[in-house]
């Protein structure tokens, strides 16, 4: 039995749809569009294609693979295996104009024990096919767009009945509303205004103060805010990525997060000249520090986002960084990520 009713799902659609649209304004009829579904997201993904088909683009659908095919993967291959790229990848990437994701996995533990190593190796041996994205999204050749759908997995990492989780999600990309494509459409323009506010200030440096944390962040010559794009469904951070070298002081965590099977709480992170130099955590410490020492790079700011509660209704622990980085809450929130930055931040 569907978690979602026909309508819902239709409304799903049509706001992933939005999404795309909003980040590639130039896709037209014809064009070719990637959709990567999960398996258990399959009813939301075929609403998706159908709608992509009549609308007239060319449709690749591609389910993800199981959580025991991945494992295996990450598991018995070696070096050689994991920096491999299938033929054809490099020539369907740079043919792409849109590319919709639907998260929704069966499993979020299945690469737990696994060494970092070797996800950072698959990552890197990939890595040019994010910058053709990338440099062809710059140029305006590119959209993209991704949601979420529930699944018991999901529901079971962040402690929350499988309906209320749904519910949650319904309630955060505005499902309940007539016309989710049109309410994003507002949150889109409410948010311009805020950016060009922002933008307006020539703002050299942020200081952010909480009883745990006391961090400055210097923005950097012609940086700018970037957010609610379309690029996610939901999204209602507003962010930027500062020039990294003007970061200090203690940045503190106080909501969780869940990544690679891992639960974080109750980070701290102290700075010194841009890079984090002491890092400590209630949970997940040592998963935290691993995936900190990857590379050179992967102790510095990257972004720093604001969330308006205005905008957000996710109140509740989700054990997914989409919807737990736009936690709207009581106070909206603040966050870092750490590692990469976005280019079309800075305008120069």
């Amino acid at each position: 039995m569907s978690i979602y009713t026909r309508i819902q799902l239709e409304k799903y659609a049509d706001a992933l749809i939005w999404g795309l649209k909003a980040a590639h304004p130039r896709l037209k009829k014809y064009d070719s569009v990637l959709v990567r579904c999960g398996l258990e997201g399959r009813e939301l993904g075929e609403v998706v294609n159908r709608k992509l088909v009549k609308a007239g683009y060319n449709v690749i659908f591609r389910f993800l693979t199981s959580p025991v095919l991945e494992r295996d993967f990450y598991e018995f291959s070696d070096d050689k295996q994991r920096a491999f790229v299938a033929a054809g990848d490099k020539e369907l990437y740079t043919a792409l104009n849109g590319n919709i994701y639907i998260h929704a996995p069966s499993s979020l533990t299945h690469l737990k024990g696994i060494d970092t190593k070797r996800q950072a190796q698959v990552a890197m041996a990939r890595k040019p096919l994010v910058e053709i994205m990338n440099k062809n999204e710059e140029q305006g050749k590119f959209g993209w767009t991704l949601c979420t759908y529930p699944t018991e997995e999901l529901a079971r990492q962040a402690k929350l009945p499988l309906k209320e989780y749904a519910r949650q999600i319904a309630k955060a990309c505005f499902l309940e509303e007539k016309d989710p494509a049109k309410k994003w459409g507002q949150i889109y323009k409410d948010s311009q205004a805020i950016k060009k506010w922002l933008n307006g200030l020539k703002i050299d440096t942020i200081r952010t103060e909480s009883k745990s944390a006391d961090l400055e962040v210097k923005l950097g010559e012609q940086r700018r805010f970037l957010g609610v794009s379309g690029h996610n469904i939901p999204s209602f951070e507003i962010f930027t990525s500062p020039d990294w070298r003007g970061t200090r002081g203690v940045y503190f965590a106080n909501l969780p997060s869940f990544r690679g099977g891992n639960y974080v709480g109750n980070v701290r992170l102290e700075f010194k000249d841009g890079r984090a130099v002491k890092i400590a955590a209630k949970k997940g410490e040592e998963y935290v520090k691993k995936i900190m020492a990857t590379d050179k790079g992967a102790s510095q700011l990257g972004e720093y986002s604001l969330t308006d509660r205005r905008f957000s209704g996710i109140s509740k622990f989700m054990a997914d960084t989409l919807f737990d980085e736009n936690h709207g809450g009581k106070h909206g929130n603040c966050h870092v990520a750490i590692g990469s930055s976005y280019s079309d931040t800075y305008a120069g």
